[in-house]
C-alpha cells in the first residue's frame, strides 16, 4: 500500500468563486505560517487567474492523504 499526500491551497477570486492550487507530496515538517505566507507572495504575484478570475485572498488550506492499494492482476 502507497501513501500519497496532496497540500490543497483555497483561494477566493475577483468573482467570489474558490480557486485551488494542489502541490503533491509537500514537505513534512510545513507549519501554518509557512503556507499563509506562501499563499499572500501567490496573492501578490498575481500569476495565477482562472474563470473566476485572479487570487484576492485566502479561503483555506489543507493537506489531504490517502491510501492507494495496486492488485497485479494477470489479465
Amino acid at each position: 500500500m502507497a501513501s500519497t499526500s496532496t497540500l490543497e491551497l483555497q483561494f477566493t477570486t475577483e468573482l467570489g468563486k474558490t480557486g485551488r492550487i494542489s502541490v503533491y507530496e509537500p514537505k513534512t515538517d510545513l507549519t501554518a505560517a509557512a503556507i499563509e505566507a506562501a499563499m499572500d507572495q501567490i496573492i501578490t504575484a498575481n500569476i495565477f487567474s482562472g474563470t473566476g478570475g485572479a487570487f484576492t485572498g485566502k479561503s483555506g488550506a489543507r493537506i489531504v492523504t490517502r491510501d492507494v492499494t495496486e492488485f497485479d492482476l494477470s489479465l
